[in-house]
């Protein structure tokens, strides 16, 4: 399953810093001027588990591998980017392909790093960028609306029910709002997804802090600076200090970081936000060839989950035999587990639980 996050923001907010950071690279350029990314850059990223680590303890297999996901540095947007500012439809154009949105905002205050704006507003810098996707998203809808409306005069009621609910989408953003608040129904958001839009979208703020700063992060703070509201995701980094951890061994990373006040890197909280906005969990496989994680959208069944592996095995599915996570370490492996009844053999409709460790059984 290949998902991708796109980093975005205002000019020298720290994005690429913070992708450097989290592809253990140099691969993004990160100097002190606006635009110095402009192709984006995609680095693929494993996904933290220390799971993976106390199942591989038991099974002992000859490779271990992680889950991952890929974070795409798209360049600084500006103000105007919707009509063109800064190769501003060449970068949302970039965005138009990402799975969700990380907004990378900027809170600390440093006279050497340019503000493109001259001055440090984490809530107006969201602004800009939300109005940004909102009026690339007018764009875009009214383009469609236009076209379904010509459409309907025909008087075909499925026309014109479509040319009704894009014209309410359209008021609806007109309105401020963004696309992802317009309804909750799916089979509506299926109707609209050839659409492409920026702001339907799942976003998490990631704020870039100083390194005196990050220990004290406060979250409900950092919301009213945003004026987000209490359940939106929002993640507290120094993308400095993060950088910084590239090459460190585990335990001077540990120490690197209780300097700091922290118990583990931020970028390991974003990537599991990440996987939160995203709707997805993770799944083991646990054999002497390899403990392996996979990921799955919540609520997948057993066979959606085997298909991940490989289509055959969802097409040939017959059962799925599992052990929750917990169960597997506290028997020590499959073998334990099953002596107490905790392997469960499941079928087609059984619906994964985060922390599964699976084993299918199908026909070819």
């Amino acid at each position: 399953m290949s998902l991708q996050i796109g980093i975005v923001g205002l000019p020298n907010v720290g994005k690429s810093t913070l992708f450097n950071a989290l592809t253990k690279t140099q691969a993004a350029q990160a100097a002190n001027y606006p635009f110095c990314t402009i192709d984006p850059n995609v680095g693929i990223v494993e996904v933290p588990d220390k799971r993976l680590v106390e199942l591989s303890k038991i099974v002992n297999p000859e490779r271990v591998l992680p889950a991952a996901i890929e974070f795409v540095d798209i360049a600084g947007l500006v103000k105007g980017a919707s009509e063109g500012e800064g190769l501003g439809n060449k970068f949302l154009s970039h965005i138009r392909q990402v799975d969700a949105i990380a907004q990378v905002v900027r809170i600390f205050e440093d006279d050497d790093i340019i503000h493109v704006h001259g001055k440090i507003d984490p809530k107006g810098d969201r602004e800009i960028i939300e109005a940004e996707l909102v009026l690339a998203d007018i764009q875009t809808v009214q383009k469609r609306f236009d076209k379904a409306k010509s459409e309907s005069k025909a008087g075909d009621k499925e026309k014109a029910a479509y040319a009704e609910l894009v014209g309410g989408l359209l008021e609806h953003l007109l309105n401020g709002g963004l696309a992802r608040d317009f309804t909750d129904d799916e089979l509506v958001l299926e109707k609209l997804h050839d659409l492409h839009l920026l702001t339907i979208k799942p976003i998490l703020y990631i704020v870039n802090m100083k390194e005196h700063e990050i220990g004290s992060f406060d979250v409900t703070k950092v919301r009213g600076l945003l004026g987000v509201s209490e359940q939106t995701p929002v993640v507290g980094i120094c993308a400095k200090l993060e950088e910084e951890l590239i090459g460190f061994t585990d335990e001077e990373a540990a120490e690197f970081l209780g300097e700091h006040g922290l118990t583990e890197p931020g970028l390991h909280t974003l990537i599991q936000e990440a996987y939160k906005i995203l709707g997805l969990q993770t799944y083991f496989t646990a054999g002497v060839q390899e403990v392996r994680a996979w990921t799955v959208k919540v609520g997948a069944t057993a066979p959606q989950a085997a298909g991940v592996i490989h289509t055959d095995f969802e097409k040939g599915f017959i059962k799925a035999e599992v052990v929750g996570y917990e169960d597997f370490v506290a028997g020590k492996g499959e073998a334990g587990a099953k002596a107490v009844g905790k392997l469960r053999i499941e079928g087609k409709e059984y619906i994964v639980k985060d922390g599964d460790v699976m084993h299918f059984r199908f026909n070819n």
